[in-house]
Protein backbone atom coordinates (compact mmCIF):
# COMPACT_ATOMS: atom_id res chain seq x y z
CA UNK A 1 0.00 0.00 0.00
CA UNK A 2 1.07 3.58 -0.60
CA UNK A 3 1.57 5.23 2.79
CA UNK A 4 2.76 8.80 3.12
CA UNK A 5 5.68 10.13 5.16
CA UNK A 6 7.56 8.57 8.02
CA UNK A 7 4.44 7.27 9.85
CA UNK A 8 3.42 5.53 6.65
CA UNK A 9 6.83 3.95 6.21
CA UNK A 10 6.79 2.70 9.79
CA UNK A 11 3.26 1.38 9.33
CA UNK A 12 4.27 -0.37 6.11
CA UNK A 13 6.88 -2.28 8.12
CA UNK A 14 4.93 -3.03 11.29
CA UNK A 15 1.59 -3.91 9.69
CA UNK A 16 2.81 -6.73 7.43
CA UNK A 17 5.01 -8.07 10.25
CA UNK A 18 1.98 -8.33 12.54
CA UNK A 19 -0.21 -9.79 9.78
CA UNK A 20 2.43 -12.44 9.00
CA UNK A 21 2.85 -13.41 12.66
CA UNK A 22 6.44 -12.18 12.74
CA UNK A 23 5.29 -10.01 15.65
CA UNK A 24 3.06 -12.56 17.43
CA UNK A 25 -0.29 -11.96 19.08
CA UNK A 26 0.19 -10.73 22.63
CA UNK A 27 3.54 -9.09 21.90
CA UNK A 28 4.16 -5.84 23.75
CA UNK A 29 5.71 -3.02 21.74
CA UNK A 30 7.21 0.01 23.49
CA UNK A 31 7.15 3.44 21.92
CA UNK A 32 10.70 4.10 23.10
CA UNK A 33 11.95 0.86 21.52
CA UNK A 34 10.25 1.65 18.22
CA UNK A 35 11.74 5.14 18.24
CA UNK A 36 15.21 3.70 18.67
CA UNK A 37 14.80 0.78 16.26
CA UNK A 38 13.46 2.87 13.39
CA UNK A 39 15.23 6.14 14.16
CA UNK A 40 12.02 8.18 14.20
CA UNK A 41 10.38 10.57 16.62
CA UNK A 42 7.75 9.74 19.22
CA UNK A 43 5.17 11.65 17.15
CA UNK A 44 5.87 9.43 14.14
CA UNK A 45 5.52 6.26 16.22
CA UNK A 46 2.27 7.43 17.80
CA UNK A 47 0.76 8.29 14.40
CA UNK A 48 1.64 4.84 13.04
CA UNK A 49 0.23 3.20 16.16
CA UNK A 50 -3.00 5.18 15.81
CA UNK A 51 -3.40 3.80 12.29
CA UNK A 52 -2.84 0.25 13.54
CA UNK A 53 -5.36 0.88 16.33
CA UNK A 54 -7.92 2.03 13.76
CA UNK A 55 -7.52 -1.40 12.10
CA UNK A 56 -7.88 -3.00 15.57
CA UNK A 57 -4.57 -4.83 15.14
CA UNK A 58 -3.09 -3.35 18.32
CA UNK A 59 -4.32 -1.84 21.56
CA UNK A 60 -2.38 0.88 23.35
CA UNK A 61 -2.61 1.35 27.11
CA UNK A 62 -0.63 3.52 29.49
CA UNK A 63 1.94 1.70 31.59
CA UNK A 64 1.37 -1.44 29.52
CA UNK A 65 2.46 -0.53 26.02
CA UNK A 66 1.19 -1.47 22.60
CA UNK A 67 -0.27 -4.98 22.57
CA UNK A 68 -0.80 -6.99 19.38
CA UNK A 69 -4.45 -8.09 19.37
CA UNK A 70 -5.77 -11.51 18.32
CA UNK A 71 -6.55 -11.91 14.63
CA UNK A 72 -10.23 -12.47 15.49
CA UNK A 73 -10.41 -8.82 16.63
CA UNK A 74 -8.83 -7.25 13.53
CA UNK A 75 -10.83 -5.19 11.05
CA UNK A 76 -10.71 -8.01 8.51
CA UNK A 77 -12.72 -6.03 5.94
CA UNK A 78 -10.12 -3.27 5.82
CA UNK A 79 -8.44 -3.40 2.37
CA UNK A 80 -5.03 -2.65 3.91
CA UNK A 81 -5.33 -5.53 6.37
CA UNK A 82 -6.42 -7.78 3.51
CA UNK A 83 -3.42 -6.74 1.41
CA UNK A 84 -1.02 -7.39 4.29
CA UNK A 85 -2.49 -10.83 4.89
CA UNK A 86 -2.33 -11.66 1.20
CA UNK A 87 1.36 -10.78 1.17
CA UNK A 88 2.17 -13.24 3.96
CA UNK A 89 1.82 -16.87 4.93
CA UNK A 90 -1.91 -16.33 5.59
CA UNK A 91 -2.61 -15.85 1.87
CA UNK A 92 -4.44 -19.11 1.17
CA UNK A 93 -6.76 -18.82 4.16
CA UNK A 94 -7.42 -15.16 3.40
CA UNK A 95 -8.30 -15.83 -0.25
CA UNK A 96 -10.58 -18.74 0.62
CA UNK A 97 -12.32 -16.68 3.32
CA UNK A 98 -12.92 -13.79 0.95
CA UNK A 99 -14.03 -16.17 -1.80
CA UNK A 100 -16.65 -17.65 0.51
CA UNK A 101 -17.83 -14.16 1.43
CA UNK A 102 -18.30 -13.34 -2.26
CA UNK A 103 -20.34 -16.51 -2.81
CA UNK A 104 -22.62 -15.52 0.07
CA UNK A 105 -23.10 -11.87 -0.91
CA UNK A 106 -22.61 -11.14 -4.60
CA UNK A 107 -25.34 -13.35 -6.12
CA UNK A 108 -27.90 -11.74 -3.82
CA UNK A 109 -26.56 -8.29 -4.72
CA UNK A 110 -26.88 -9.04 -8.44
CA UNK A 111 -30.47 -10.18 -7.98
CA UNK A 112 -31.32 -6.97 -6.12
CA UNK A 113 -29.50 -4.86 -8.71
CA UNK A 114 -31.92 -6.07 -11.39
CA UNK A 115 -34.65 -4.26 -9.45
CA UNK A 116 -32.82 -1.32 -7.89
CA UNK A 117 -30.11 -0.28 -10.38
CA UNK A 118 -30.34 3.22 -11.80
CA UNK A 119 -30.15 3.85 -15.53
CA UNK A 120 -26.60 5.12 -15.09
CA UNK A 121 -25.60 1.96 -13.22
CA UNK A 122 -27.13 -0.25 -15.91
CA UNK A 123 -25.22 1.61 -18.61
CA UNK A 124 -22.02 1.39 -16.56
CA UNK A 125 -22.36 -2.39 -16.17
CA UNK A 126 -22.89 -2.87 -19.89
CA UNK A 127 -19.87 -0.70 -20.72
CA UNK A 128 -17.66 -2.44 -18.15
CA UNK A 129 -18.66 -5.88 -19.43
CA UNK A 130 -17.57 -4.85 -22.93
CA UNK A 131 -14.31 -3.39 -21.62
CA UNK A 132 -13.62 -6.67 -19.80
CA UNK A 133 -14.20 -8.56 -23.05
CA UNK A 134 -11.67 -6.44 -24.93
CA UNK A 135 -8.99 -6.25 -22.25
CA UNK A 136 -9.37 -9.95 -21.43
CA UNK A 137 -8.82 -10.98 -25.02
CA UNK A 138 -5.84 -8.63 -25.24
CA UNK A 139 -4.30 -10.15 -22.10
CA UNK A 140 -4.07 -6.72 -20.46
CA UNK A 141 -4.43 -7.93 -16.88
CA UNK A 142 -3.96 -4.50 -15.28
CA UNK A 143 -6.80 -2.97 -17.30
CA UNK A 144 -8.92 -6.11 -16.89
CA UNK A 145 -8.48 -5.95 -13.12
CA UNK A 146 -9.58 -2.31 -13.06
CA UNK A 147 -12.73 -3.03 -15.10
CA UNK A 148 -13.48 -6.22 -13.14
CA UNK A 149 -13.23 -4.41 -9.79
CA UNK A 150 -15.42 -1.57 -11.06
CA UNK A 151 -17.97 -4.07 -12.38
CA UNK A 152 -18.38 -5.85 -9.06
CA UNK A 153 -18.38 -2.60 -7.08
CA UNK A 154 -21.14 -1.28 -9.34
CA UNK A 155 -23.25 -4.42 -8.83
CA UNK A 156 -22.86 -4.09 -5.05
CA UNK A 157 -23.81 -0.41 -5.17
CA UNK A 158 -26.72 -1.06 -7.54
CA UNK A 159 -28.19 -3.58 -5.09
CA UNK A 160 -29.57 -0.67 -3.07
CA UNK A 161 -28.20 -2.27 0.10
CA UNK A 162 -25.70 0.02 1.79
CA UNK A 163 -23.98 -2.89 3.55
CA UNK A 164 -23.40 -4.70 0.27
CA UNK A 165 -22.17 -1.47 -1.29
CA UNK A 166 -19.62 -1.07 1.49
CA UNK A 167 -17.94 -4.33 0.41
CA UNK A 168 -16.73 -2.92 -2.92
CA UNK A 169 -13.24 -2.19 -1.61
CA UNK A 170 -13.06 -5.65 -0.03
CA UNK A 171 -13.90 -7.36 -3.31
CA UNK A 172 -11.38 -5.18 -5.14
CA UNK A 173 -8.72 -6.20 -2.61
CA UNK A 174 -9.20 -9.91 -3.30
CA UNK A 175 -9.30 -9.39 -7.08
CA UNK A 176 -6.13 -7.32 -6.87
CA UNK A 177 -4.48 -9.89 -4.61
CA UNK A 178 -5.20 -12.74 -7.03
CA UNK A 179 -3.68 -10.74 -9.88
CA UNK A 180 -0.63 -9.41 -8.03
CA UNK A 181 0.23 -12.82 -6.61
CA UNK A 182 -0.09 -14.49 -10.03
CA UNK A 183 -3.16 -16.57 -9.20
CA UNK A 184 -4.99 -15.48 -12.36
CA UNK A 185 -4.50 -16.90 -15.88
CA UNK A 186 -2.64 -14.66 -18.32
CA UNK A 187 -5.82 -14.48 -20.39
CA UNK A 188 -9.06 -14.47 -18.37
CA UNK A 189 -11.30 -17.41 -19.18
CA UNK A 190 -13.83 -16.54 -21.90
CA UNK A 191 -16.66 -18.28 -20.06
CA UNK A 192 -16.09 -16.01 -17.03
CA UNK A 193 -16.12 -12.89 -19.19
CA UNK A 194 -19.32 -14.12 -20.87
CA UNK A 195 -20.92 -14.56 -17.45
CA UNK A 196 -20.14 -10.92 -16.63
CA UNK A 197 -21.88 -9.89 -19.85
CA UNK A 198 -24.83 -12.06 -18.83
CA UNK A 199 -25.04 -10.36 -15.42
CA UNK A 200 -25.05 -6.95 -17.12
CA UNK A 201 -27.74 -8.03 -19.61
CA UNK A 202 -29.91 -9.51 -16.86
CA UNK A 203 -29.63 -6.40 -14.67
CA UNK A 204 -30.51 -4.20 -17.65
CA UNK A 205 -33.50 -6.44 -18.41
CA UNK A 206 -34.67 -6.42 -14.78
CA UNK A 207 -34.28 -10.22 -14.58
CA UNK A 208 -33.19 -10.83 -11.00
CA UNK A 209 -33.23 -14.63 -11.20
CA UNK A 210 -30.92 -14.67 -14.22
CA UNK A 211 -28.62 -12.01 -12.72
CA UNK A 212 -28.30 -13.95 -9.48
CA UNK A 213 -27.67 -17.24 -11.28
CA UNK A 214 -24.95 -15.76 -13.51
CA UNK A 215 -23.20 -14.03 -10.61
CA UNK A 216 -23.30 -17.23 -8.57
CA UNK A 217 -21.56 -19.01 -11.43
CA UNK A 218 -18.88 -16.28 -11.49
CA UNK A 219 -18.03 -16.35 -7.80
CA UNK A 220 -18.30 -20.12 -7.29
CA UNK A 221 -16.17 -20.65 -10.39
CA UNK A 222 -13.57 -18.21 -9.07
CA UNK A 223 -13.45 -20.04 -5.73
CA UNK A 224 -13.09 -23.43 -7.42
CA UNK A 225 -10.29 -22.11 -9.66
CA UNK A 226 -8.56 -20.65 -6.61
CA UNK A 227 -8.75 -23.96 -4.75
CA UNK A 228 -7.25 -25.74 -7.75
CA UNK A 229 -4.35 -23.26 -7.96
CA UNK A 230 -3.64 -23.30 -4.22
CA UNK A 231 -3.69 -27.09 -4.05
Amino acid sequence: MDFQGLPGRLLADLGPAIAAGEIPVGSILRIEELEERYGVSRTVVREAVRMLESMRMVASRRRVGITVRPKSEWDVFNPTVIAWRLAGADRSAQLRSLGSLRVAVEPAAAGLAATHATDDQRRALSALAMEMTMTGRAGDLAAFLRHDADFHATVLQASGNEMFAHLGDTVEAVLRGRTEHHLMPHHPEEYAVQLHREVAEAVCAGDGVRAERAMRAIVTGALEELDAVLE
